[in-house]
């Protein structure tokens, strides 16, 4: 394991000007109300990201040609892979170079990252591990189909797999640790997508003799606790065996697709959890991991079975404790659909693939993500790929989201913050009915769809925003394409409720420069607050109620 010249000299040039971060504390999730926000050097952090291609970090000359593509969108953090086979291209042996350039790219660049640890599965398969690895399958055993078959998927009850994945994930998190001063790097996914395919669950000799095996008291433990709360997938599944808090697998959960994928995901998730344990022995970030989304009608092998998705969450709670959470990749139309389910209160929401770079309707779902499900961050893929990124709806919605991340970030968790953006389902159609909420004694309906604008011009699933209630009386909006019209929340109050004053705005350096008065025609004479559909922009908004 090497250091270069070059992080010396950084490292003591640091520390002679004095550089803060040095003395905080690493990155680290921490409960504010109802939510958990990421901590990087003393402060709250909304991640505004985007997410490379596979491919553009393990060439650090071809990375360097996207900056300023990436500086021109206003993300604040890069989601980017290091790869097992480059930095363990031979066993024991250990070449950190990549991560080292990835950071030294970053830091000039004032940006964070959130590194993908692209180990033993990415995408189902084992197509990044080193060649050691790859070669020697009577030692590192592959996972089986039901007729024996191996695949090119390294198996989660195989023991070695984990043991060399734990050394070579513990060695780059002991040198991230040791070479990132500056706190650089916030957050570590463990692991990406895992999911068995092309069926339920491994059949391997060794996965065979688990499945044969006892139901481990930790899991029929977290589900006899947590039994009103379990996902009805999980709770089916164990009511057809019995609710048995002993026995094996097909005792406890009965002979069925849903037991077997219920078992794989236990696999996974003590794996995954045990790869975690021994990144955070060596350096304790947040970690995660995230998911490959079913399809309608799909079965499990058809999408990658077991992997860490809603209707067996459950089981990675309670086989990956040190797990900090499970991230949404969302590749399908009906993002909303899906993100709402990855709010829990042992979960807190990232978005580190919103399908890929260039769909305007990701501007809509940042949001959404930051606002309504009080996300840590959002990231669409592949994002040095973003088609004119001088004029992108995501560029906007960045720029406005930078300046409002301080406010709300502080009302995170507290009851005081929504978000909205128009549903779609998985076909693409647009649900356009107004969303209806009560916010700070205001009952608030929100439409997404502007009335003063020719509907055809619109690009309704780009329109979003967020509330933020920041006194009695006032509330801070940011977003496009919104009208907002408020009514006491209590019907039988007999009070109506007007519009004292709406200022447009921006906030530079942190401060806020008012513009137009918004008062008549803009607001309808008063009747609503309106984002037009063109930008994304920031008003403040003062209330009173009259008889």
């Amino acid at each position: 394991m090497r250091l270069n010249h070059w992080a010396f000299a950084f490292t003591a040039l640091s520390i002679a000007a004095g550089f803060s971060a040095n003395a905080q504390k690493a990155p680290h999730l921490k409960q504010q109300g109802t939510v958990k926000q990421l901590i990087v050097d003393g402060k709250p952090m909304l991640i505004l990201g985007g997410e490379l291609g596979n491919s553009t970090a393990s060439d650090l000359k071809y990375l360097d040609r996207y900056w300023p593509t990436l500086k021109t969108i206003g993300l604040n953090t890069i989601i980017a892979p290091v790869e097992w086979d480059q930095i363990e291209p031979k066993e024991g042996v250990y070449d950190f170079a990549p991560l080292e350039g990835l950071i030294q790219q970053a830091e000039a660049n004032k940006v964070k990252v959130v590194l993908l640890w692209f180990g033993a599965w990415k995408n189902s398969t084992s197509s990044y591990t080193p060649a050691f690895i790859k070669k020697d399958y009577k030692t590192y055993s592959r996972a089986q189909d039901d007729n024996g078959v191996p695949q090119d998927i390294l198996s989660a009850y195989d023991p070695d797999n984990l043991k060399a994945n734990q050394r070579v994930f513990g060695a780059l998190m002991g040198h991230l640790k040791a070479f990132d001063k500056n706190h650089t790097v916030v957050m570590v996914q463990v692991e990406n997508e895992p999911g068995m395919l092309p069926v339920v669950r491994d059949y391997s000799p060794q996965a065979e003799a688990a499945y044969k095996g006892q139901v481990p008291k930790a899991l029929t433990a977290y589900l006899a606790k947590n039994k009103s709360t379990l996902h009805p997938f999980v709770r089916d599944a164990w009511a057809s065996g019995g609710n048995k808090t002993a026995g094996t697998w097909a005792e406890v959960f009965g002979s069925s697709v849903e037991g077997e994928e219920i078992f794989q995901a236990w696999g996974y998730a003590t794996y995954l959890n045990a790869l975690t344990k021994a990144g955070k022995a060596a350096y304790d970030l947040p970690m995660y991991l995230n998911s490959a989304l079913n399809r309608p009608d799909q079965k499990p092998g058809q999408y990658p079975s077991a992997g860490p998705i809603p209707h067996v969450f459950d089981i990675y709670k309670a086989g990956g404790p040190d797990i900090d959470l499970l991230a949404l990749d969302a590749y399908f139309p009906n993002f909303v659909y899906w993100a709402d389910q990855f709010k829990r209160p042992d979960n807190p929401v990232f978005v580190p693939e919103a399908n890929r770079a260039g769909r305007t309707e990701a501007a809509g779902d940042a949001f959404y993500t930051l606002g309504e499900l009080e996300g840590i961050g959002f990231s669409p893929f592949h994002i040095e790929t973003l088609p004119n990124p001088e004029t992108h709806p995501l560029t906007d919605a960045y720029r406005v989201l930078n300046q409002v991340a301080p406010i709300a970030l502080a009302h995170q968790g507290k009851g005081t913050i929504r978000g909205f953006r128009a549903p779609v389902n998985y076909e693409g159609v647009i649900d356009e009915t107004p969303k209806v909420f009560d916010l700070g004694g205001y009952s608030l309906t929100v439409s997404m769809v502007d009335s003063r604008t020719p509907k055809d011009t619109q690009d309704i699933k780009a329109h979003g925003g967020l509330i933020v209630q920041t006194g009695k009386d006032e509330f801070l909006v940011a977003g496009r394409g919104v009208i907002i019209r408020f009514a006491d929340a209590d019907k039988t109050s007999g009070y109506r409720v007007g519009l004292e004053q709406i200022v447009e705005g921006e906030y530079v350096d942190g401060e806020w420069v008012p513009g137009r008065w918004l008062n008549g025609d803009e607001s309808g004479q008063g009747r609503y607050l309106r984002l037009p559909p063109e930008k994304f922009g920031i008003q403040k908004l003062k209330v009173y109620r009259y008889k």
